[in-house]
C-alpha cells in the first residue's frame, strides 16, 4: 500500500503543528489523535477536535483517512476543545444536586422560610407525593446515567458543566420553594386531578426507562456503530413508529403531568423551557438520522406524533 501523509495545521492561524509522515492509509482519526497527542502530551485525544475544514464539524474516531476527500497528503486542522469531563461524571453531579436541594425546602428548614415550628410540615398529602414524584424522577436518572447510557462521546468541556447545573439546580430550588411554601394551595379539582396525574408521570417514566434501554441494546458490545431504533416487543416503545425520540415526548409528558399535579407556575415554566430545548435535540437528532440512513422511515416526526 502507499503510504499518507498528515498535516496538521491550527484551525484559527492556520499554523503547521505537525506532519505525520508513512501514516497507514486504513489508519482511523482516533489513531491519528493518538499521534497527535505523543507530540503534544498536553492535548489528550478527548481534548482535541480534529477537522476537514477548519469551520466544518468534528471527524468521528472511528472515521478511516483513505475514505476522506484526501489525496495522499492530507490536511487536517486541530482545534482545542478545553478541559474535558466524563458525561458519567456530568450526569451523576447533574441529577444528584436537584435530588437534595428539593429535600432542603421540603423539610421546611428556617433559615429557607424563617418559619416557627408549626410550619415543619405541609398539611396538603400532593406536596409529599410531588416529593415523592421529584425524588423518583432523578434517582431514575442516577440509575440510567450508571446502569443503563452508553455514551457516543466520552467527554464534555469541563466549563458546560457550570452552565448545566445552573439549570437543574436552579430550577430544582425554584419549584421546591413554592411547592412546598407554608402558603401553597393545592390543585383546583383535588384527589381526581392528582390521582391522574400521577397515573400520568408513572406511565411517562416507565416509557422513557423503556426507550432509553432499547436505546442502549443498540450499542451492546461497546459498538459505536449507528443504528436506526425501531420499536420492541415493549408496548412503550411503540412511539418509535411515530417519532424519532420518544425519550423527549416521555420526559415532556412527565413534566406537565407534575405540573398538572402541583398546579404550580413555576413547573409550567420549567416543563415549557424543557419542551423547547427538547424540541431543538429531537429535530437536530432526527435530521441526524435522515441524513445518515437512506432508509429511514419518512413518516416519523421529532418528537410530537404527526406534527413537530
Amino acid at each position: 500500500f502507499v503510504s499518507s501523509q498528515v498535516e496538521i495545521l491550527d484551525w484559527e492561524t492556520k499554523k503547521q503543528l505537525c506532519f505525520l509522515d508513512k501514516v497507514e492509509p486504513n489508519a482511523t482519526i482516533r489513531e491519528i489523535r493518538l499521534m497527535f497527542h505523543k507530540l503534544y502530551p498536553r492535548w489528550y485525544p478527548a481534548r482535541q477536535s480534529i477537522k476537514l475544514d477548519p469551520k466544518g464539524k468534528s471527524l468521528r474516531d472511528e472515521e478511516i483517512l483513505q475514505h476522506l476527500p484526501v489525496g495522499t497528503t492530507a490536511t487536517l486542522y486541530f482545534k482545542d476543545l478545553g478541559p474535558q469531563i466524563g458525561w458519567t461524571t456530568v450526569f451523576l453531579i447533574e441529577y444528584t444536586g436537584p435530588l437534595f436541594i428539593y429535600f432542603l425546602f421540603y423539610f421546611r428548614m428556617t433559615f429557607v422560610y424563617g418559619l416557627d415550628e408549626r410550619f415543619t410540615s405541609s398539611p396538603h398529602p400532593v406536596v409529599n407525593l410531588a416529593c415523592i414524584c421529584h425524588s423518583f424522577h432523578y434517582i431514575k436518572r442516577l440509575i440510567e446515567t450508571v446502569f443503563v447510557h452508553r455514551f457516543s462521546r466520552g467527554t464534555m468541556p469541563l466549563r458546560n458543566i457550570v452552565k448545566n447545573c445552573l439549570y437543574y439546580w436552579g430550577f430544582a430550588a425554584w419549584l421546591a420553594y413554592y411547592i412546598n411554601h407554608p402558603l401553597y394551595t393545592p390543585p383546583s379539582y383535588g384527589k381526581k386531578q392528582i390521582h391522574f396525574a400521577v397515573t400520568m408521570f408513572l406511565l411517562c417514566e416507565a416509557g422513557n426507562f423503556s426507550i432509553h434501554v432499547a436505546l442502549s441494546n443498540l450499542r451492546r458490545n461497546g459498538s459505536k456503530t449507528r443504528k436506526i431504533p425501531y420499536p420492541t416487543k415493549n408496548p412503550f416503545t411503540w412511539l418509535f413508529f411515530f417519532v424519532s425520540c420518544p425519550n423527549y415526548t416521555y420526559e415532556v409528558g412527565t413534566w406537565i403531568s407534575f405540573t398538572i399535579m402541583t398546579q404550580c407556575v413555576p413547573v409550567g415554566l420549567f416543563t415549557l423551557l424543557c419542551f423547547i430545548q427538547m424540541t431543538i435535540w429531537a429535530k437536530d437528532k432526527h435530521s441526524t438520522y435522515l441524513r445518515e440512513f437512506k432508509d429511514y422511515p419518512s413518516h416519523r416526526m421529532p418528537i410530537i406524533p404527526f406534527l413537530l
